[in-house]
């Protein structure tokens, strides 16, 4: 509901630049402290991202924080995919120029066409939880995953697994070749000092 209003009163772009030069001061004062250099994924609204000058925002916010770029993800939505398609892959291969990786979130519960899909400059590819949730119970469910990893690899995509919650769920996705995975199994939201401690965890 708040998502949703904050959208609806544009609040979310304001909201978005927040999170976006926290994310990456955050992201570089774990790996200042000497922790685990690791990527940083940011939620990219439709709204802020069509505002202009937002390119040159995510430069911005990597300069302030001292961020290198390869650990800035952006997780795009396939709804923005579909809106001023020409504009969207511009700005797309400025952030890619930039060193930042880019993500298509939710994959498959949109509406991208195919024939746009493969122009896009794409990191990753993001299978839904609710794909990964049916999976093991359900034939077609499993097929839309196997075949969601192929396509992505096709596309030159590594794969990540949203919503993994089980070691039967993981089995399954490193069988199909998923490359990352992301959920409860790894562990519940935390605030940064404790996701901090996770990573010193794994030093």
């Amino acid at each position: 509901r708040f998502i949703g209003v904050a959208e609806e009163t544009g609040r979310i772009v304001e909201i978005g630049e927040w999170v976006l030069y926290e994310a990456c001061r955050q992201a570089k004062a774990w790996q200042d402290a000497g922790l685990p250099r690791v990527p940083v994924a940011v939620n990219v609204s439709a709204r802020q991202f069509r505002q202009a000058g937002f390119v040159q925002e995510v430069r911005d916010a990597l300069a302030s924080s001292g961020l290198a770029p390869e650990y800035l993800e952006l997780e795009l939505t396939e709804s923005l995919m579909m809106q001023n398609i020409e504009a969207v892959i511009g700005a797309m291969r400025h952030l890619k120029e930039s060193g930042v990786r880019l993500s298509i979130d939710d994959f498959g519960t949109g509406y991208s066409s195919l024939s746009y899909l493969r122009r896009f400059p794409l990191d990753y590819l993001k299978i839904d939880r609710s794909f990964v949730r049916d999976m093991l119970h359900d034939a077609p469910g499993a097929a839309i995953v196997r075949s969601m990893t192929t396509l992505g690899h096709s596309l030159g995509c590594r794969i990540i697994a949203e919503g993994v919650e089980t070691r039967d769920q993981l089995g399954y996705l490193t069988q199909q070749g998923c490359d990352e995975i992301q959920g409860f199994l790894c562990s519940r939201p935390v605030p940064g000092k404790e996701a901090g401690e996770l990573l010193y965890a794994e030093r």
